[in-house]
């Protein structure tokens, strides 16, 4: 698996624009194939920060649907509605290829 995270601070002058935006833009990102789960957190202390996790199949997989024109729209959106807006794509260990399930 890989994983695609990203990570910012929601603009304090459009939070407004930012929550109507958010349901069209997560219904656009993951009508494009390749994500297998996506996941979106915001900060326990309240602050007005978001990280969403995407994760994919394989490198390929992650290739091709970022370059596509869906996602690269709905990421320059962001970037006129957040600051400081980060990303990390994370490969499998070599260490630990699998998932390892307490108790299973």
């Amino acid at each position: 698996m890989v994983l695609y995270v990203m990570k910012w601070d929601i603009h304090p002058d459009k939070v407004d624009a930012y929550v109507e935006w958010v349901p069209g833009a997560i219904s656009r990102v993951l009508a494009v194939p390749g994500v297998v789960e996506f996941r979106a957190y915001r900060s326990a202390g309240g602050a007005r920060q978001g990280l969403a996790t995407y994760e994919f199949a394989d490198m390929a997989a992650w290739a091709a649907w970022w370059s596509h024109e869906d996602v690269q729209q709905a990421n320059n959106e962001l970037h006129t509605l957040a600051l400081n807006v980060t990303t990390e794509l994370w490969g499998p260990s070599p260490l630990v290829p699998e998932p390892i399930r307490p108790g299973a």
